[in-house]
């Protein structure tokens, strides 16, 4: 099979398409065939020798994927040989093929195709693991969404919505400012990294209920001031870096609740449950098109390095998809 590694750390240009052994689906595995994967802030870091591997990931970049089921593994149940699925892995979505854990699998509902299908698992989960589960958002709350332009950022507000909520973005550009106001109620650029009295401007003085937060340190102060009174801030990103000064003063003094999350080092049981609870909630809503994913691209495998320069250039608004098929086409 076709698939993409990084013998080295380095730039795009260390991307490599190469040929492997097929995998073969063990107890509990699933074998997909893949139509498309998609490309994430892990991979990107991953090819820079900057992301810890989980043990056992194996080599190949990607870490999610949409495809055809082509064979099951003993003790699987509910799948078969021609399902359409999509999944989240550690690795290896940047291949022909990947051997995966069936719990980790999400049937395709027939509103998505490959493409919309792949930009799925990775940032809807994410989101869901925060906005449904860790700080979960409740009708009427003002849920702020940092970095929202992103797949992840996009898929939070979307759940932000879907959950009844009120929702202001956060984006430090006007371009994506302009591309993403259909899907939240207000949008803040921020103006030397500061946001909160536009925050708090924007929900009259209430503050933000939860905020989920991709960006980190340098948006800390920000997002304290930000909160209200018995708040969660979810960190699930650190674009902005990882060490800032922590005022537990004022953090108390808004009965703060802080969380941090990461899914890829997740054990199996885990992820199986966080995907078992987002299906059960969102796949009739990808059915049915209140939650939508957003591709800003699709380029084929053999390209991946210029998906790769796509995603770091950050312009992109939404998922950069890669297409597994020879002409970098697919249908359905």
């Amino acid at each position: 099979m076709r698939a993409v590694i990084a013998r080295t750390p380095g730039g795009p240009d260390v991307l490599e398409l190469v040929n492997l052994p097929d995998p073969v689906a063990g107890p509990g595995e699933v074998v997909l065939r893949i139509r498309a994967s998609a490309v994430n802030r892990a991979d990107i870091l991953q090819r820079q020798g900057r992301y810890p591997m989980p043990p056992g990931a194996g080599p190949i970049l990607g870490l999610e994927a949409a495809g055809i089921v082509e064979a099951i593994g003993p003790g699987v149940a509910g799948w078969a040989p021609g399902d359409r699925a999509m999944a989240l892995l550690s690795a290896g979505g940047y291949a022909e093929l990947a051997a995966i854990p069936a719990g980790q699998l999400m049937r395709i509902p027939d509103s998505l195709d490959w493409i919309t299908a792949a930009a799925v698992p990775e940032a809807f989960l994410t989101a869901w693991q925060a906005l449904g589960r860790q700080t979960p958002a409740g009708i009427d709350d003002w849920v702020v969404v940092h970095a929202a332009a992103s797949g992840v950022g996009l898929a939070a507000l979307q759940i932000a919505r879907e959950l009844g909520a009120r929702t202001i973005a956060t984006t430090r550009s006007s371009d994506k400012a302009e591309r993403i106001e259909a899907h939240c109620d207000h949008v803040v650029v921020p103006s030397n990294g500061e946001f909160a009295d536009e925050v708090l401007d924007l929900t009259g003085d209430h503050g933000a209920d939860v905020i989920i937060d991709l960006v980190g340190a340098a948006y800390w102060a920000e997002n304290v001031r930000s909160l209200a009174l018995d708040g969660g801030i979810a960190v699930i990103g650190l674009l902005g870096g990882t060490r800032t000064d922590l005022d537990l003063g004022a953090l108390m003094a808004r009965r703060a609740t802080i969380v941090t999350s990461t899914l890829r080092a997740r054990s199996i049981a885990q992820k199986r449950e966080l995907v078992a609870s987002f299906a059960a909630w969102g796949l009739p809503r990808l059915a049915d098109r209140r939650l939508r994913p957003v591709v800003d691209d699709f380029i084929p495998l053999a390209r991946v390095a210029d998906a790769h320069r796509a995603v770091e250039s950050n312009t992109t608004v939404g998922k950069v998809v890669l297409a597994l098929s020879e002409d970098g086409l697919v249908d359905r």
